[in-house]
């Protein structure tokens, strides 16, 4: 049950926004910028990040809806997903998304500079200075929403096409779209 009152019988975040348009509008902007907004990063796996950074946090919510974002941008679709949140070290990705995951994984656990080797090993797979930054930024970001998300104690949805439907739409339409 949320901690807080609900205005629209939304679950995760949606309700949150609903209820507060005045933060809804600066949180959808910055997750229209860093999921669909310029990058070297694909907008799936940039979703992807989301979603394995969310994962990794326990905010079922976002890493269910981040993984429907990722798998309908991604080949590989929902098993992929499945598989880089379950193990990304054994994941069919390539070398640079394993490592950018596993530097996603470092901003997420500690508030501290990613490793020196961690990032070595992501240059030696091929990122680049934007790869690092973008990775960085979602990592954060997420811990920020996943925080958002479980700390007010939000609903999941009850049906579970809740996450292939928001997944169309996302992928149509981006983060900001007028809500009804």
């Amino acid at each position: 049950m949320p901690h807080v009152s609900i205005k629209a019988p939304v679950p995760g975040i949606g309700g949150l926004l609903a209820t507060r348009p005045d933060t809804a509008q600066p949180l959808m902007l910055l997750a229209e910028t860093l999921l669909r907004g310029p990058s070297p990063l694909s907008r799936g796996e940039r979703e992807l990040i989301a979603a394995y950074v969310s994962e990794r946090n326990a905010c079922r919510y976002c890493a269910d809806s981040h993984g429907a974002f990722a798998a309908q941008q991604l080949d590989g679709g929902e098993e992929l997903v499945k598989a880089v949140l379950a193990d990304p070290a054994t994941a069919p990705i390539d070398a640079r998304l394993r490592a950018l995951l596993r530097v996603a994984d470092e901003v997420r656990a500690e508030v501290t500079p990613a490793s020196d080797e961690t990032v070595a090993l992501a240059r030696a797979a091929g990122a680049e200075d934007a790869d690092l930054h973008d990775t960085v930024l979602i990592a954060a970001a997420f811990c920020m929403y996943n925080r958002y998300v479980n700390g007010l104690g939000t609903e999941l949805p009850a049906d579970p096409d809740h996450y292939r439907d928001s997944a169309r739409r996302i992928v149509t339409h981006g983060y900001l779209r007028q809500r009804a």
